[in-house]
């Protein structure tokens, strides 16, 4: 059990990472220095934007939940 949610966690932080890294920059910092303050052909849409947001979200939510089993499995054992 704790090894099938281990594998989940680390599937779900690799996912996590290419949907954050995916977003479009906004404003200056380390997203600039990245390629983030040129026009990119993945953010263009309001639609994709939004719907790129959902899905971030629905994955960060796994991925705590994840995180909360894991530790209770841990505490238990």
């Amino acid at each position: 059990m704790v090894m099938g949610f281990s594998i989940a966690l680390i599937v779900f932080s690799l996912l996590l990472m290419l949907l954050v890294l995916m977003h479009k920059g906004k404003g200056g910092g380390l997203s600039d220095m990245f390629g983030g303050g040129m026009q990119s052909s993945v953010g263009g849409s309001s639609v994709a934007e939004r719907n790129l947001d959902r899905i971030t979200v629905v994955v960060s939510l796994l991925w705590f939940a994840c995180i909360v089993v894991l530790g209770l499995l841990m505490k238990l054992d």
